[in-house]
């Protein structure tokens, strides 16, 4: 820690020794309020310049700038809707109270403050105080209040200062809330039920993905934290519910980037008697709904680049989006599809399923491109053990991907019911398994037992909330719309100079 950080927080920590000697509780327990930032604005807003209110307002905020050192000084509070200005008098608050506690104030304290809302000859609608509380002393100075806080991991690390110093950063996550209680409207308009299932699961399955495991003592048995809740959906549906979603964590113990995290949001959504052209048609609603909601507009931008969100759609199967790529495998032997993965750099091609080839030459050549709206449509059976086989092409499912600027956002099929189908699937999945393959399916005998019971033609999917409001909110990282993203361990546990504001006391 550098020497004029020690000092500051020292100093602080002083003021705090001295707030307690004179009686003051530097942490009590509540404080009435019966407003806010944005109403005082509002409501106040045909002040005219050095008029002041009849009424008394009572808000309460941290400080984020001070200024003035006198008998009389300015304060900016801010709280969850916004900031503003605050004005202490010597002799409106009283002398001791005014130079012993109120001039003591350091930026970040939180105060309440009560008084009547004026406009100063600046124009600046104004709170006068007539009184005020320390509700929190603040022990760490903010960020240097010039710069604000830039370093992106820092940011990450400290996303509680993140929000208190960059606005543009709550007003994110405010609409990420808002993005998930309208995917909630939508769907329970539509006769959806919200439903929870297992986190922690006895067996992985779902998704193509390498699951973290955990142990239950009680039970003597080891758990996985779940990939994906779809296998625990369907069973809700062979129960007799025709419309079932769940939006919740899920984990992948994979690798870090821009567009991954280990644990991130999903919605999965499950409707008995439709297939993946339906779910298509939903899908493509969701998204049209919320950008019209949120912003008002199916022409958005993001990361600099032009979206057109107007359906429909571009529908295109995936053998056809490879040959546009020059990537010619329609009819192809799985000899010559491996022949053609080594051409194209896949060394392990020999080794891998002929289906996990064509996947890979997808990402690399198709996926990234794609930046309007597209369904990428019918993939490799082998890739996809719980879905539909086509009704009319061999060797395909009924699937389909929704790829908008080069990412994946939805992954849907006509859901496998097919009992005898799906355990040969799962007996193939198993084989997989047992040649090293830890992204595979499970042998789930319960959800087996489900399809013997029998489960109605039904189409599922799963939507990335996370990606979504990348592309709803223009991030271009996954860390940007989560609260607290995984980051590697820090190697230091102290600030840097960057992290230190000199305080205006």
């Amino acid at each position: 820690m550098s020497e004029e950080l020690s000092e500051l927080l020292r100093v602080r920590r002083e003021k705090l020794d001295e707030l307690k000697n004179r009686g003051v509780n530097p942490f009590p327990y509540r404080y009435e309020r019966n407003t806010n930032a944005n109403e005082i604005l509002t409501n106040f807003e045909k002040l005219n310049d050095g008029e002041e209110s009849i009424e008394e307002v009572s808000i309460a905020g941290r400080i984020m700038t001070k200024r003035g050192h006198g008998k009389a000084s300015f304060a900016t509070l801010q709280d969850e809707t916004g900031r503003i200005q605050i004005y202490a008098k010597q002799d409106a608050v009283g002398k001791e109270k005014y130079d012993n506690i109120y001039r003591k104030l350091d930026i970040g304290d939180i105060i309440g403050v009560k008084g009547k809302v004026f406009r100063t000859k600046t124009s600046e609608i104004t709170v006068r105080v007539a009184d005020f509380e320390i509700l929190c002393k603040s022990l760490h100075p903010l960020p240097e209040k010039w710069h604000g806080l830039q370093d992106k991991e820092l940011r990450y690390r400290e996303r509680y200062v993140d929000l208190m110093v960059n606005p543009e950063v709550k007003e994110v996550f405010l609409k990420r809330s808002k993005i998930i209680s309208l995917i909630r409207k939508f769907l329970d308009d539509k006769g959806f039920i919200e439903v929870d299932t297992p986190i922690l699961q006895a067996l992985q399955g779902g998704a193509a993905a390498k699951p973290f495991t955990t142990y239950h003592d009680a039970l003597d048995l080891p758990l996985f934290m779940r990939i994906a809740p779809e296998l625990y959906l369907k069973r809700l549906i062979v129960g007799g519910f025709d419309k079932v979603f769940e939006m919740g964590r899920v984990f992948r113990n994979e690798g870090i980037s821009y567009k991954h995290n280990p644990e991130f949001s999903i919605i999965e959504i499950y409707q008995a008697y439709a297939d993946y052209n339906d779910i298509m048609q939903l899908t493509e609603n969701i998204v049209v709904s919320l950008a019209q909601a949120v912003l008002g507009t199916l022409k958005i931008e993001y990361k600099g680049e032009k979206i057109d969100l107007t359906p429909p759609w571009k529908r295109i199967s995936l053998i056809d989006a490879l040959k546009q790529k020059g990537v010619d495998i329609a009819g192809k032997s799985k000899k010559d599809i491996r022949r053609l993965g080594r051409e194209k750099g896949l060394e392990n091609s020999d080794k891998i399923g002929v289906g996990k080839i064509i996947n890979v030459l997808y990402d690399k050549y198709v996926e990234a491109d794609l930046r309007q709206p597209t369904f990428i449509i019918d993939h490799p059976i082998e890739t996809s053990p719980l879905a539909k086989k086509h009704r009319k092409n061999e060797g395909q499912v009924e699937r389909f991907e929704l790829i908008i600027a080069g990412m994946e956002l939805a992954n849907a099929f006509s859901e496998l019911n097919d009992p005898v189908d799906q355990r040969e699937r799962f007996k193939k999945q198993a084989e997989l398994k047992a040649a090293g393959d830890e992204e595979t399916e499970s042998m789930d005998e319960d959800f087996l037992r489900a399809l013997e019971y029998g489960l109605p033609p039904t189409g599922g999917v799963g939507i990335g909330i996370d990606r979504l409001v990348m592309l709803l909110t223009d991030q271009p990282s996954i860390r940007d719309v989560l609260l607290f993203p995984h980051l590697k361990p820090l190697a230091r546990s102290e600030p840097t100079e960057g992290e230190i504001e000199v305080l205006d006391n």
